[in-house]
């Protein structure tokens, strides 16, 4: 989410983060997951931000999807009917986790919102950043009521949890986030795809077509893209602004402003991040 460097939020430069990716040829863009920093947006914000994004991504060939991120059943429903009437091809919710919810009302709200819409929904399970453990057995039952239902697993490490969702429900759509770490392990085992930040979008599709055509670089990439993402996926703020600087350094967004709290990063995180942009032969207009 890119701001300005007096914290507000950068409409301009959102527009044209997003001419950005589309012209990359990623297949779909998220908005309000973790990294769009959704809780520290306005309702007013918010709202201006899903008409660009849906708009926007409607004159393209890419996929829309928003997140429902609310922890109210009662609004989040209200957010899924309202973002599906402005044009988002699928939602994704997050589960509630504000106060430590028991399990069946976790359900009951991801359940809730699968049923206001008709679009697909995207599950994201997220633990280690909700602190809510969901049993693979929860997430079957859900499949079986709404086919519809997708998933985003962002365990650490979450290979074992996908297989036993995938043993379970072979035919099921299973994605994984927590920037790409474990990309190719879950595409080996029956998973669809990947959603990381956006900063660096084009190694993620290089790594993806490669894989999908059998090439030895598919693992070397990613293999490379290691050494950086495992240091940087150690706190989500912290890659949030890693991810925001590399923006800037590529003269995509003019600045690398992140709400606080916020993840102030060091000398060494700023040479690394240059290193990073040399190796990948990532364009970099910005040496500051």
């Amino acid at each position: 989410m890119p701001f300005t460097d007096s914290g507000e939020v950068d409409f301009i430069g959102f527009d044209r983060l997003l001419g950005h990716l589309i012209a990359s040829g990623v297949h779909g863009l998220t908005l309000f997951g973790i990294a769009s920093e959704f809780h520290k947006l306005t309702d007013v914000e918010k709202q201006e931000l899903a008409e660009r994004f849906v708009a926007r991504t409607k004159a393209s060939d890419v996929f829309s999807m928003i997140s429902v991120t609310d922890h109210s059943l009662e609004v989040a429903v209200k957010r899924a009917k309202h973002y599906e009437k402005l044009g988002a091809d699928c939602l994704m919710v997050l589960p509630p986790y504000f106060l430590n919810p028991p399990i069946r009302a976790v359900k009951e709200h991801i359940l809730a919102v699968l049923a206001a819409v008709n679009i697909p929904v995207l599950i994201q399970y997220a633990p280690a950043e909700t602190k809510v453990g969901i049993a693979v057995e929860e997430l079957v039952a859900i499949y079986d009521q709404f086919p519809r239902a997708m998933f985003k697993i962002e365990a650490n490490p979450p290979i074992d949890y996908i297989s036993q969702l995938l043993a379970r429900r072979p035919e099921a759509t299973v994605l994984v986030g927590y920037a790409g770490l474990y990309m190719l392990e879950v595409l080996d085992i029956g998973g669809k795809g990947v959603m990381p930040g956006c900063s660096f979008a084009e190694i993620y599709l290089s790594i993806y077509h490669d894989y999908v055509a059998g090439k030895p670089e598919a693992r070397q990439n990613h293999k490379r893209l290691l050494n950086y993402i495992t240091r940087w996926m150690q706190d989500c703020e912290y890659i949030i602004q890693v991810e925001k600087t590399v923006l800037r350094k590529r003269g995509i967004i003019d600045g690398d402003y992140c709400r606080r709290p916020s993840y102030p990063l060091s000398n060494e995180d700023e040479e690394s991040i240059m290193e990073f942009l040399r190796q990948f032969t990532l364009p970099c207009k910005y040496n500051k």
